[in-house]
This record gives C-alpha cells, sequence and structure tokens, in this order.
C-alpha cells in the first residue's frame, strides 16, 4: 500500500471477524460496506472478486460475463494465489498480481472496509482508491435476477 502512495491504516479486532456480518457489526457500518475478498478460478487462474457485503456473486451471471464458468476456489488456492487464509484475505500484498474484478455496488459507499490480511484486520478505504490499489475491473457481480 505504501509503494502505492497509500498509508495504511489497518484496525485489529479483539474477536476475528471472518464474515461481511461480523465485519459491519464491529465497525458499526452497513453490511454493504464491507468489501469482501473472494477467490475463485476462471480458466485455472485465480481470480479474486471484491464484492460489497450486502449480496453474493452470482458465478454464472459472472462466468458468463467473462466468457466461461468460474467456481469458488478451495483453501489450498486462495492461500497459494494470495499468502492469506479465508477470512482474512486483503486485495492486496499477494505473492503475485491477481486480476480483480470490483462489484460496481461498493461506488455507493463514500468509504468501504476490506480485510487486512488476517481475519482480526481490516482498513479503510474508497471504491477509486480500491480499484488503483488493485488494478480492478469495476463490474457487476450480481445478475439482474439474482439482484434484490
Amino acid at each position: 500500500m505504501r509503494a502505492a502512495g497509500v498509508e495504511p491504516r489497518v484496525r485489529w479486532f479483539e474477536t476475528a471477524t471472518p464474515t461481511a456480518v461480523a465485519a459491519a457489526e464491529a465497525l458499526g457500518v452497513e453490511v454493504g460496506a464491507i468489501a469482501n475478498s473472494l477467490v475463485f478460478t476462471f480458466d485455472g487462474e485465480p481470480l479474486l472478486v471484491m464484492t460489497s457485503g450486502a449480496h453474493r456473486v452470482d458465478t454464472a451471471f459472472l462466468g458468463e460475463r467473462l466468457g466461461g464458468r468460474i467456481r469458488r476456489a478451495d483453501a489450498g488456492t486462495v492461500r497459494a494465489a494470495t499468502g492469506q487464509t479465508i477470512g482474512g484475505v486483503a486485495p492486496v500484498g499477494h505473492p503475485e498480481p491477481l486480476r480483480t474484478l470490483v462489484d460496481e455496488a461498493l461506488a455507493d459507499y463514500p468509504e468501504i472496509w476490506a480485510a487486512a490480511g488476517h481475519a482480526h484486520t481490516v482498513f479503510p478505504t474508497t471504491f477509486d482508491e480500491l480499484l488503483r490499489l488493485t488494478g480492478g475491473e469495476p463490474t457487476p457481480v450480481e445478475g439482474p435476477a439474482s439482484a434484490g
């Protein structure tokens, strides 16, 4: 983050916050302001999807948008791709850059919170900063039939 000109402001919780709901409750913010880091595979490669905690990734919809099929990565793939474990995956700090999609719904919040590499940590950012830090592609991740 510092290399990108961002001073990390990591917040540590005594109790793990491995879900969007737990993080939102601990922070006192709407669950939609939590940027979940979810790792999938697409064409055999890891794909990081930063999605609003207010909804789930529609894998069929997203796979169709990408021109293939995405699958949820297993714990070993997540660890190999990010160097982190499920429940605390940060959008940055991975061994190699990951293709990253950033849910357009996160743009609705002036401040969003993402995991900081551990289930006890989060950091604040903005939609634009998250795009810049990750090189992410803004995209809807929830299809029309699953919105609601």
